[in-house]
């Protein structure tokens, strides 16, 4: 596990976008619930602090992927909720199917699928 916290720096910056486009598929978040489905979901290999996961926000946010909007509720504090745009959705399929022909590629080379 501990080879795995070191590479995370490296393996996460090319994953977090599909991740992002992919939990903002059914609704609107804010990034702390992102960051904690992240960690949820990956049961725990994968952790992304509000200090990297907001600048990737802020740039799917130029790119036109994903929108934010402040939202305050009353006795909580406001935040930032992101969803996905139109042209998210139609990045998104894209971003799968690379992802996928990708992990396919690494278990054919490292034999993952064989260990």
């Amino acid at each position: 596990m501990e080879a795995t916290k070191k590479m995370q720096p490296e393996l996460k910056k090319g994953t977090a976008e599909v991740l992002i486009l992919s939990l903002l598929e059914d609704r609107a978040r804010h990034g702390y619930e992102l960051a904690k489905l992240i960690e949820k979901r990956s049961r725990g290999v994968l952790e992304f602090h509000v200090a990297s996961l907001y600048p990737m926000l802020y740039r799917l946010e130029r790119r036109g992927w994903i929108e934010g909007r402040w939202l305050e509720k009353a006795g909580q504090r406001r935040r930032r909720f992101y969803k996905l745009t139109a042209a998210g959705r139609r990045a998104l399929p894209e971003q799968r199917r690379s992802w996928r022909e990708f992990i396919r590629a690494i278990e054919r080379v490292a034999q993952v699928g064989n260990a």
